[in-house]
């Protein structure tokens, strides 16, 4: 007979355009999961759209998610970063976190979890081949590089370009706006390089990993193209994302979450 799990209780903090595909999948269902509980800036928004689900789930404060679930996926503006994950760091839960970016200026979150016996798990999301990076990493990876091109609406309002003077609405051909490390660019790009930090943190640092911007008038797509050369594999890795109803976030990034979580109650696991 098989053992019986009571079904994982999943918050969403954040309904935007991720938050909303996430909560309408896991109401469709997901085996071993429930979603219990959202968090959104505004209540009654929220609370409409979310109307349509076949079981009512509350919109609460930031603060009731942690005492209502087991998990929370965090799809909030970076600035709610830590409002959001320390409260399960403390109480040795996990916490799927896509303000990736954030996390380096919260750090000591991660100490906590390894006293309380939580987790933080920065999902795939946008990025390909992070499983692959993250297996060079066991061995000695040399370099990692990537460069991401944009639409140009992707990138309008970004804080580096605001405070670099660098204006972007009129170009006619692809531009490069930002070249550094994924530490820097998650300063300058909040909404948008999440990835990038994901796979400093997943290959040789945020430091030491290099990074290009172009923003590209003539794209409609977010890509990012990643080389890397380790002593076990070299290889170059390029994606086009579909951008979801949000121009900064590609529509592959929901369902990277939803793929980490249909894993955590799954018979079979394909990935790591």
């Amino acid at each position: 007979m098989m053992p019986h799990h009571p079904p994982l209780r999943i918050a969403i903090a954040g309904l935007g355009a991720v938050g909303q595909k996430l909560a309408e999948s896991l109401d469709a269902g997901v085996p071993g999961l429930e979603l219990v509980a959202v968090s959104a800036k505004n209540k009654q928004a929220a609370e409409q759209r979310l109307s349509s689900l076949q079981r009512r789930v509350p919109v609460v404060d930031l603060d009731q998610l942690e005492p209502l679930s087991d998990m929370v996926v965090e799809c909030a503006p970076a600035g709610l970063f830590r409002q959001v994950v320390q409260p399960f760091a403390m109480s040795g839960k996990i916490a799927v976190v896509l303000s990736a970016g954030a996390l380096l200026t919260n750090m000591d979150l991660i100490d906590i979890v390894r006293h309380s016996g939580g987790q933080i798990v920065v999902p795939t999301g946008a990025l390909l081949g992070l499983d692959a990076v993250t297996a060079a990493a066991e061995g000695r990876i040399e370099t990692v590089r990537m460069i991401t091109r944009k639409p140009v609406r992707g990138l309008l309002g970004a804080p580096y370009l605001v405070e670099n003077n660098i204006s972007i609405d009129d170009i006619n051909e692809p531009l490069r706006v930002f070249s550094g490390s994924p530490r820097d660019a998650a300063l300058g790009f909040p909404a948008n390089l999440n990835v990038a930090v994901a796979l400093g943190l997943a290959g040789l640092g945020v430091d030491r990993t290099t990074l290009e911007i172009w923003a590209d008038p003539a794209l409609d797509r977010n890509t990012h193209t990643i080389e890397v050369i380790s002593d076990s594999a070299s290889f170059t890795m390029s994606i086009a994302n579909i951008p979801s109803e949000n121009p900064k976030t590609g529509r592959i990034t929901a369902l990277s979450v939803l793929a980490y979580l249909r894993k955590l109650r799954a018979p079979l696991r394909v990935g790591s």
